[in-house]
């Protein structure tokens, strides 16, 4: 397969507004959600609560996930995109109201999250739609890449934007990128009829769909591979970010040093995804899954244990932010396994397949926040570090052999085809 170019995915009309919508929403739910955690922290002193609020946005995929992403295959696609970024403007400019209690804030933030599924899994089978080949593959790692910078802008300006103004400022930033997502929407896309399931037939109910789409992943030992290895090394990686204020705190540092130490893991991925995406040729980037998962979870186990070693405010803030920072280098992982899982489903399954792994994805994000505040409620956060890294070692093991093991039985058709006489 020749190695396409981001001149030649750039070049499909239709990546364009998918491509800028979502980075810019991305930024924006960056900015806000560390606006949140600040605001809750600095009410409550509570690890606990600030580790729940930024695990809240996530938690709906666990709870409505599957279900709600089976929409993408029920409806056309674009207008699902459109509905939802309008719902999610609106209820983020609520959200802004100043004095709104703390409940009410919370509660709306998670029926906003309830938006991502729809939106994420009708965005994800689009983008499958408008590009075939490398393109595809370029695609996901330019997004992916440009996901991390956006995020390391949301995290950055969050900080920078609480330190100066307030959350209120942060909230209407975000609503302002969901209502100018869903114009730029509207405008660029192009009308497609909802996609037709095979054999034609009408669809069936929406938990019927969506137990479909379950069952047709638990078919596939590989499928069931890559959402092992997916799933287990994010939630590890990532439970630190629930308690990235507590941590902030005790190594001595400001609110602005939150959003930094939050910008490491993504711009990490950023440089790792560039180096994937244009130094990797497609037939070498599967092979790079284990080592990279290896990369991505080593340096949250080292940055962790040395600072709990030395003590609270012991250890440079930056020698955490640059282990951080090498964890997201690994974390590249994610491209490969994107590419190779959208290959394995076809179109009429795309929706409920990402919706499954996204909602999964984020579900384990929401609990490894969790977890981890629970944690930093009676151990030192850099401990919870440590703990993060280690036990993630453990837990990602049996789905890399998994994973290793069906990715060889998929390499075999292609090897045999390119040998001599085959």
């Amino acid at each position: 397969m020749r190695q396409a170019t981001f001149r030649e995915v750039f070049a499909v009309g239709e990546f364009r507004p998918l491509f800028g919508t979502f980075v810019l929403s991305a930024a924006g739910d960056e900015l806000a959600r560390v606006a949140l955690t600040v605001l809750v922290y600095d009410r409550t002193a509570s690890p606990l609560l600030a580790a729940l609020t930024f695990a809240i946005s996530h938690l709906p995929w666990l709870l409505g996930g599957p279900l709600l992403s089976t929409l993408a295959d029920r409806l056309p696609r674009h207008r699902v995109l459109i509905a939802t970024d309008v719902a999610r403007a609106v209820l983020v400019a609520i959200m802004a109201i100043p004095g709104t209690p703390l409940p009410v804030l919370l509660g709306l933030l998670f029926v906003v999250g309830m938006c991502a599924p729809p939106f994420e899994s009708a965005r994800s089978a689009l983008m499958a739609d408008v590009l075939d080949g490398d393109r595809y593959a370029v695609a996901t790692s330019l997004t992916g890449i440009t996901l991390q910078l956006a995020q390391v802008a949301g995290f950055l300006a969050g900080g920078a934007l609480i330190a100066v103004l307030n959350p209120s400022a942060a909230l209407l930033v975000d609503a302002a990128t969901f209502l100018i997502s869903a114009v730029w929407l509207w405008a660029r896309l192009t009308p497609r009829p909802a996609p037709v399931a095979e054999g034609g037939g009408a669809p069936g109910s929406l938990w019927r769909d969506t137990a479909e789409g379950l069952r047709f992943i638990g078919r596939s030992p590989r499928l069931l591979a890559i959402v092992g290895v997916v799933w287990v090394t994010t939630g590890f990686v990532y439970a630190s970010e629930g308690i990235a204020a507590p941590l902030v705190d005790s190594l001595g540092q400001g609110t602005t040093a939150v959003g930094v130490l939050l910008a490491a893991n993504p711009l990490g991925v950023t440089i790792g995804g560039l180096v994937i995406a244009r130094l990797v040729p497609p037939a070498r980037r599967e092979r790079l899954v284990v080592p990279l998962v290896v990369v991505s979870l080593a340096p949250v186990l080292v940055g962790g244990l040395v600072a709990a070693a030395a003590g609270p405010g012991a250890v440079p803030f930056w020698f955490l932010v640059g282990m951080l920072f090498v964890s997201g280098l690994g974390a590249a992982w994610s491209i490969p396994l994107n590419v190779a899982f959208v290959q394995a489903v076809p179109s009429a399954y795309r929706g409920r397949a990402f919706g499954v792994v996204a909602s999964g994805l984020a579900g384990v994000q929401g609990l490894g926040a969790i977890g981890a505040g629970l944690a930093a409620e009676e151990f030192d956060p850099s401990v919870v570090v440590a703990l993060s890294g280690v036990l993630g070692m453990i837990a990602v093991a049996p789905a890399l052999m998994a994973y290793r093991r069906t990715r060889d039985r998929a390499d075999a058709p292609t090897e045999a085809e390119g040998a001599p006489g085959a």
